[in-house]
């Protein structure tokens, strides 16, 4: 027999301090993405840490919060990202390079001053973009499951 009475879970803690460290850990994923030119970081684990923000959410809100707050499909974001890194690492090859070849310069952007640009920053976004894209596709594949 089942229980009539249906049980309402009360998850404002959880709800309220996932807005607030959601914000903290994409800025931490924006750093690690920015600082993977130089230092430990880079594409691979600034998707990793965006990815688990995201996952985050999915458990203190659902899966239909999620779809509301970022209506994205994320096996186009995987393709996208993937279009991006093998375009960037042959780009090289249209001026008679190897393969994996990146360009780098130093410009002057303004609020940042002079400042070093690599298009293997290209090639991160897209890394970014598929590691995201591929784990939230897993985890919305086994969150859907019955």
């Amino acid at each position: 027999m089942k229980n009539p009475i249906k049980k309402h879970t009360n998850d404002v803690i959880l709800e309220s301090s996932t807005t607030f460290i959601t914000f903290i850990i994409f800025l931490f994923a924006v750093y690690l993405f920015f600082a993977g030119h130089y230092t430990p970081g880079g594409g691979f684990i600034g998707g990793l840490v965006t990815a688990s923000a995201l996952v985050l959410v999915l458990l203190a809100f659902d899966i239909k919060t999620l779809r509301q707050i970022l209506p994205i499909d994320y096996k186009q974001m995987t393709a996208v990202g993937m279009l991006i890194s093998v375009l960037t690492a042959s780009g090289a090859l249209l001026f008679n390079k190897p393969f994996f070849t990146h360009a780098h310069g130093y410009f002057n952007l303004p609020l940042f001053g002079k400042t070093s640009l690599h298009t293997a920053m290209l090639f991160d976004l897209g890394v970014y973009l598929v590691v995201v894209g591929v784990t939230m596709t897993i985890i919305q594949t086994i969150g859907e499951s019955d």
